[in-house]
């Protein structure tokens, strides 16, 4: 009996090997969910964002008030609810996340609210959107880094103002 006993403990898996193999496999779980898989290759200058909701390389339109009721998905948000000189969140007409902007009073802004860093997030904090991931923080009227450890702006997102509605142009 006592060499069954031996045989079985020898084809168990010693304890430390299992623990660690789990640690690193939770490890791994919580980068992939921090990151949000936009860790795409950032060398020279093609860092505007692997994972942002438009392929747009133009500046942030900036839209004055236009009588045309062609709105592709309709409203973004009422600009009334988006503050001159602030931001909101807002979701592009895909479901991305999106921040849209009221530089001054009549003309919108957005861009996308994947910080470039890592892919988390962004919310608004008056002039300034902050990442809970990692502290990076953008102009919100600009999308322009702050602070890092972002070091490429926010992805632009092209947008118009139609009948004092913010749609995506």
């Amino acid at each position: 009996m006592e060499h069954e006993t031996t045989a079985a403990q020898d084809r168990s898996l010693p304890r430390r090997p299992v623990l660690a193999v789990g640690g690193a496999a939770a490890a791994a779980a919580l980068l992939a969910a921090c990151g949000g898989g936009g860790t795409g290759s950032t060398a020279g200058g093609g860092d505007s964002s692997s994972s942002t909701s438009s392929g747009s390389a133009s500046p942030s339109s900036t839209a004055s008030d236009s009588g045309s009721g062609s709105a592709a998905g309709g409203a973004l948000v009422q600009l009334a609810d988006v503050p001159v000189g602030g931001a909101v969140s807002a979701k592009a007409p895909d479901g991305k996340p999106i921040i849209v902007a009221q530089p001054t009073a009549g003309k919108a802004v957005a861009f996308s609210a994947k910080c470039t860093h890592m892919g988390c997030t962004v919310k608004p904090s008056g002039a300034k959107l902050q990442c809970p991931c990692h502290g990076s923080q953008f102009d919100a009227l600009t999308g322009k880094v702050q602070h890092g450890p972002a070091q490429a702006p926010l992805a632009d997102f092209p947008v118009k103002v139609e009948g004092g509605a913010v749609v995506a142009g």
